[in-house]
Formats: structure tokens, C-alpha cells, sequence
């Protein structure tokens, strides 16, 4: 039985609940805190659906008012893993072929040698149109009809399926531009009708007015020196050309802290939720589809269907199901802190710039969400978020992780 936690931390009160057997996760939070500059976090987990682990703590501004437990905060690329969800529904329900040409749903983005992309390829970042040459006017991810026009005329930067490059944040209008015309409504309200709601989960891409004041604002990282000397931070600074400049330069000014870009609907980037919305997410996903997918459709959610030596856009190793990262172990990597994800093998889920993730465990039955408003250097996990993955894999009986996933 789950046992209630209060625990002070120099950072402030750690709360919630922990069954005794992953005391570890416990641990592992509080440790967070203590020593290693976690300001505001949230950590969830289920277990064969039954929430185990729920703790949050700490502040939401440095030194400002305490994390309390319905505080949320943007989850960044953890939002793929929705808008991937809403996709897999669709196509659950015969509304969307995955294996079909893009051209079928929309015939605009056909064009510029775009003409042979399919569905499957916009969900594991083969599309080739990991971001967009043109400069992008001030407030371009707000807009999302400018975007889809921009999307539409874009060349692709390879042939559509020949490699991956992660389409950081052009996955809103290639995922979500799908799940809109095989839906007939928007992203946003599909996943809040026919996910978040029915689910019960504080979650939402496109965020309410109302919800605001619950809202944690994003405490950016301080890059240290093996971030800057990582080859994706050395692309962006030496080439403008490249993907890994444009993906994280080309912007147009957005502000992921201000109340128009959490308002938009940016299906790669700007859900906003929690630890326990991300686990509350996954769960169904963890114990065979639940009412929201098929055994068959959720056997091919989890399945690699990408994987490279050298992400066109990472510039890593990369391991991709269908919208979902897969287990990625780059530890042996030069200058390889934060450009890791390690999980089980049968794990999918997303991973969130900064560090928050979500995922689903079909082997464990488990589901696990971590989010946190003190952003981490890298490019994947931080030791923050994967020590509590750890701890959670080691509770569960798993002996290691050194072939590059938990093993039991």
C-alpha cells in the first residue's frame, strides 16, 4: 500500500505518495533536490494501471511559491508522444492509413519533392523536413495556417525516407496536420476530447486561459562545457545552414514562457502537463491499448522503425518506433552527458528538451512521467530524470542497463 510522503528538502517540501517498494524513486527524487539544482519537479508511475508513485516538491520559481500537487508545466517534445497517440487512434479507427502517401490527406504538401512522403515517414522523422531555410516571421509557431503554408512550399533536405533527422519541432505540422485532415478537427481538441478527457488527465496542447495561474514558467539551462562541445551545439554555432542551427535558431523569436505561445497549438512542443498526466497518458498504452488503441496497433507503436548511426539533425545515435524514442544509449559518446535515454528495450515514450519524460512499458505494465521547471544541458535525459528511471527499473527486479537497455 502506497504510504503518504512529507519530506523538507533545502529546496523546499517534497510530498506525496510511494509504495515502499520503490522507496529508491523516493530517494532518487528527494536527492534531486538536494544535489543536483532540481527547483520544481513532479514524478509519477503506475504499475498494471494502479498509480504507485506520485510525489512532487519544491518551488515554482526559484525561491517563489511552493510546486504544489496540480501544478504543470510545458513538457516540450513529450507533447510527440500525444500527438503520435492521436495519430495511432486514427488510424486504430481506419481513418488514417500510416502507410499511405501524405498526398492522400493533403494534397499540398505533395510538392518540391515532397510528392512521395508517407505518413509513416512524418512519424519517425524521415520526412526530410526537420526545419524550414526561410527565416520565419515573429510569432511563427503561434500561427498555425502560416506554418502549414510554410511546410507545404519547403523543399525536402533528403530524399522522404532515405534517413532521419529529428523534426524537433516541424513534427506539430507534419503529425498534426495529418491527425487534422483524417480527423476533420484540430489536434487540440481531438487529444483533449478523445485522450485527456476521457482519461481524466491535466493535459493539453493549446492551453486554457483558466489554467494559467497552475502553470510553473521554465527555468532555462546554463550550457556547461560539454554541452558546448557537443557536435549538435558546435553545428548550431558554425553552421547556419544545417539543420541543428535552423531547428534550434529559426524560431521566429518564440518564448515558450509567454501566454500566446502556451495558447497555440504546437504539437511538438508546447503540451503542458505533469508527471502524472504523462504517466496517466501512457498507462492504457502500458496494459494492452486500454480503450484507446488495439493490441495489434500498440505492437506496432512500440517497434523500431528508424534507427541511425548520426541523426541529421541530433547528430547522435538515434532509435525511433512511430512517433516514440526508443531506448538510445550514448554514454560512450565524447562529451556524451545528457544525450542518452535509457529504458527497457519494450519501452516507448518521449523525451522533453530540458529533460521531462513520458513513457509506456508494455513488458512491466508500467507507466512513468517526469516533468520539471529547471531545464538540464543536453540534447536527451539529464542525470535528473533517468536517475529516477533507474530507480524505478532496479525496484522492479531489473539487474542492468549496460547493454544500453534495463534488462530483467
Amino acid at each position: 500500500m502506497s504510504q503518504t510522503v512529507s519530506i523538507e528538502t533545502s529546496a523546499g517540501l517534497v510530498e506525496g505518495i510511494c509504495e515502499p517498494k520503490f522507496n529508491a524513486v523516493r530517494d532518487a527524487f528527494v536527492a534531486n533536490f538536494e544535489k543536483r539544482g532540481e527547483v520544481g519537479a513532479n514524478v509519477a508511475l503506475t504499475l498494471e494501471g494502479k498509480t504507485l508513485v506520485d510525489l512532487w516538491g519544491g518551488r515554482k520559481t526559484p525561491g517563489g511559491d511552493a510546486w504544489t500537487r496540480d501544478t504543470v508545466s510545458i513538457v516540450f517534445s513529450c507533447t510527440k508522444g500525444a500527438t503520435a497517440l492521436c495519430a495511432h487512434m486514427l488510424a486504430d479507427r481506419g481513418q488514417l492509413d500510416i502507410d499511405a502517401p501524405v498526398s492522400r490527406y493533403w494534397p499540398g504538401y505533395a510538392q518540391h519533392g515532397k510528392e512521395k512522403t508517407t505518413v509513416s515517414m512524418m512519424l519517425d522523422h524521415s520526412a526530410g523536413v526537420p526545419h524550414l531555410r526561410a527565416k520565419l516571421k515573429d510569432g511563427a509557431y503561434n500561427d498555425y495556417g502560416y506554418m502549414i503554408g510554410m511546410m507545404e512550399q519547403e523543399a525536402p533536405f533528403w530524399e522522404p525516407g532515405t534517413r532521419n533527422g529529428y523534426h524537433g519541432v516541424t513534427f506539430a505540422w507534419t503529425v498534426g496536420e495529418i491527425v487534422h485532415r483524417a480527423a476533420g478537427k484540430r489536434l487540440g481538441a481531438f487529444f483533449r476530447d478523445e485522450v485527456a478527457g476521457p482519461l481524466g488527465l491535466d493535459f493539453w496542447i493549446g492551453l486554457p486561459e483558466a489554467i494559467e495561474p497552475r502553470v510553473a514558467p521554465m527555468i532555462f539551462a546554463v550550457p556547461d562545457e560539454a554541452s558546448m562541445q557537443s557536435r549538435f551545439t558546435q553545428a548550431v554555432m558554425s553552421d547556419p545552414t544545417s539543420a541543428s542551427h535552423l531547428f534550434l535558431m529559426n524560431s521566429g523569436g518564440v518564448n515558450f514562457n509567454d501566454r500566446a505561445t502556451r495558447a497555440a497549438e504546437i504539437g511538438s512542443a508546447n503540451g503542458i502537463s505533469n508527471g502524472r498526466g504523462l504517466a496517466g497518458m501512457y498507462a492504457p498504452l502500458a496494459n494492452g491499448g486500454g480503450k484507446l488503441v488495439s493490441k495489434d496497433t500498440l505492437a506496432r507503436m512500440g517497434r523500431v522503425a528508424m534507427a541511425t548511426h548520426d541523426d541529421a539533425t541530433l547528430l547522435i545515435p538515434t532509435r525511433f518506433a512511430l512517433g516514440y524514442m526508443k531506448s538510445m544509449d550514448n554514454r560512450k559518446l565524447p562529451n556524451s552527458a545528457g544525450q542518452s535515454c535509457i529504458m527497457s528495450e519494450a519501452a516507448f515514450g518521449h523525451v522533453g528538451m530540458g529533460g521531462s519524460i513520458g513513457f509506456a512499458d508494455p513488458e512491466a505494465r508500467l507507466s512513468f512521467g517526469y516533468s520539471m521547471n529547471q531545464m538540464g544541458n543536453g540534447i536527451l535525459l539529464n542525470e535528473r530524470g533517468q536517475s529516477l528511471i533507474d530507480a524505478t527499473y532496479a525496484a522492479l527486479g531489473y539487474r542492468s542497463n549496460a547493454s544500453g537497455a534495463w534488462m530483467a
